[in-house]
C-alpha cells in the first residue's frame, strides 16, 4: 500500500508549511494525480485519516483532482485525453504513440487552512 508512504510525505510537506506559514489547521487538501497513476482513491483517503490523526490536517478533506491519460501520436500529430492507455491513436489508429500524460503520482496544488 504505497499510498502510506504518499500521505506521509504529504503531512511531512504539511508541516513543513506550517512551520513557515504559521497557521494552525488545515480545513482541505486540494491534490492532483493522473489517471494511470496506480493511486487508489479510497486507501488513500483511508491512509489520510489514519495517518492525520493527532495533527494539524486532522479531518482536513482531500479534494483530488483525476487528470486523464494524454497519447501523443508520432504519426498523425495528434494529442488525445483518455480515460485509458491504448496503444493505438484513436484518430488515425497507428501504434506509433506514446504517453505523455496522466501517469503523475500525486501532486498538493493547493491548501485551505486557518
Amino acid at each position: 500500500m504505497h499510498e502510506l508512504s504518499l500521505v506521509n510525505s504529504l503531512l511531512e510537506i504539511v508541516d513543513d508549511y506550517a512551520s513557515r506559514e504559521s497557521f494552525k489547521t488545515v480545513n482541505c487538501l486540494h491534490l492532483s494525480m493522473g489517471r494511470l497513476s496506480c493511486v487508489d482513491r479510497d486507501s488513500l483517503q483511508f491512509a489520510f485519516d489514519v495517518q492525520a490523526k493527532g495533527t494539524i490536517a486532522e479531518g482536513a478533506r482531500l479534494s483530488v483532482e483525476l487528470l486523464p491519460a494524454v497519447i501523443y501520436c508520432f504519426a498523425c500529430g495528434c494529442e488525445t485525453r483518455q480515460n485509458y492507455f491504448d496503444a493505438v491513436c484513436s484518430k488515425c489508429g497507428s501504434g506509433q504513440v506514446t504517453l505523455t500524460g496522466g501517469t503523475e503520482e500525486l501532486r498538493l496544488v493547493d491548501m485551505d487552512v486557518d
